[in-house]
């Protein structure tokens, strides 16, 4: 069954629960509506049930909406993505944005191979605390993502793609420092970098 099914499905449910109850219901926060061809890769409320998609639930919207914009652009490089990311951008970036900032994030979840691995990272991460924050928070006035919480896969893929030169930054600068640090680094250090953030809250 496709996507489109268990979209169609899960609003149907919503719809009826809601007539049922007679109270507002979870589709009458604003943007809720919006964001439901999103949350079958990503989610119910942006809360992704896999390891390998980033979850959106409590993300800024100075983050997301450049993120969105990059995608829908093709500067930031997805065939999955660009679509999504036009369809957000034509009904409503701006509410979309604002409604995953004040979703509750809840924690991935996901089994750490080695326990020692986030002991490990947290050495590893001090160089990224420069631009991602002492512990992965992020700055949302200059758009650095949170690195807090994210699923640990999807975390080491993006340092693959920076170390693989296959991602841009604006700042050629920073790009240039990103790239050569994260080409210095192993895919034993990528597993721990990524296993600490993702164990962070």
């Amino acid at each position: 069954m496709g996507k489109s099914y268990w979209i169609t499905l899960l609003v149907s449910f919503v719809m009826i629960f809601t007539a049922a109850n007679g109270d507002a219901g979870p589709l009458d926060a604003p943007g809720a509506a919006k964001v439901l061809v999103c949350s079958a890769c990503h989610g119910f409320n942006g809360n992704s049930p896999g390891n390998a998609v980033p979850i959106l639930a409590g993300m800024a919207p100075s983050y997301f909406k450049k993120a969105i914009n990059d995608y829908a652009s093709g500067k930031r490089p997805s065939p999955e993505m660009e679509p999504y990311a036009k369809y957000v951008v034509q009904f409503g970036l701006d509410e979309i944005a604002d409604y995953f900032a004040v979703q509750r994030r809840q924690p991935p979840a996901q089994a750490i191979a080695d326990a020692k691995m986030p002991s490990r990272g947290t050495t590893l991460s001090t160089q990224c605390s420069a631009c991602h924050g002492a512990r992965g928070e992020g700055d949302a006035f200059r758009a650095v993502p949170k690195l807090q919480g994210q699923p640990a896969l999807y975390l080491k893929s993006q340092m693959a793609l920076f170390g693989g030169d296959k991602r841009k930054l604006d700042d050629a600068e920073q790009e240039k420092i990103k790239k050569t640090m994260f080409k210095a680094l192993n895919p034993a250090d990528f597993n721990e970098l990524a296993a600490y953030y993702s164990t962070l809250k």
